[in-house]
């Protein structure tokens, strides 16, 4: 019964909610960068680049034989295959996550104010310092 316990206040812990709650939130913004990545960015792509290019089905063939036009999906199972473009789309969905995540990051850092930016940011020994300072000119 004791473990039982400990790892209920363990799993109701705020930490491990917010985690948990982080960690679902995150997926679901992975399949709205994929959605992003396929359904606008690519197709911006494939314009510019005189249309009709779908990176996901773009491979090289390293050993066996597939027929010209044959679907990434199809050509793994019978070819060993070197899948560049569907690399080159999860690359592209990864530096868009990463570059909104930044921005979030920097927004929630902004929203701080000044006085827990630089405590969080000084050490301690100038906090004190700083403390002594104002200290001694109120006397």
């Amino acid at each position: 019964m004791g473990m039982l316990k400990e790892f209920r206040e363990f799993a109701v812990k705020g930490n491990v909610i917010d985690l948990a709650v982080g960690i679902i939130i995150g997926a679901a913004f992975g399949k709205i960068v994929d959605s992003l990545v396929r359904d606008v960015v690519m197709p911006v792509i494939n314009a510019m680049l005189g249309g009709a290019v779908d990176f996901t089905n773009k491979y090289w063939v390293l050993s066996g034989t597939v027929p010209p036009g044959t679907s990434l999906d199809v050509a793994q199972k019978s070819a060993v295959v070197f899948a560049w473009g569907n690399f080159i789309t999860v690359l592209l969905n990864f530096v868009i996550l990463a570059f909104v995540i930044f921005w979030m990051v920097k927004a929630v850092n902004r929203g701080e104010g000044p006085s827990r930016r630089r405590a969080s940011r000084d050490p301690e020994d100038v906090v004190l310092s700083r403390e002594i300072r104002d200290e001694l000119k109120r006397k």
